[in-house]
């Protein structure tokens, strides 16, 4: 199934500025191994900036409880408030022609 995500990051007050780069890093690098395991296919920023750290992202996963597996192991899930949407295929869909 695929899955829209809707990612902020909340840093916590007084969260060191080393361990925030660690966790980004990490986080990076976590992310585009799930790319290539075909778990994220796609990664935006939404529009207008507004400061935030915000991610909205195209997941692949066999089921909810996959998809909420792989959530939960990413470096900055402790600092996230989500949003998930499950999505089905659609009869209108350009890329199923």
């Amino acid at each position: 199934m695929e899955y829209l995500v809707d990612f902020t990051i909340d840093i916590p007050d007084g969260t060191a500025s080393d361990e925030i780069d660690c966790r980004a890093r990490a986080e990076a690098e976590r992310v585009d191994a799930l790319g290539r395991e075909g778990h994220v296919v796609r990664v935006w920023r939404p529009m207008p900036e507004d400061g935030r750290w915000r991610a909205v992202g195209l997941y692949r996963a066999a089921d909810e409880a996959e998809l909420k597996a792989i959530l939960e192991a990413l470096p900055l899930y402790s600092w996230m408030t989500l949003s998930v949407r499950a999505l089905a295929p659609h009869p209108n869909d350009p890329a199923r022609l």
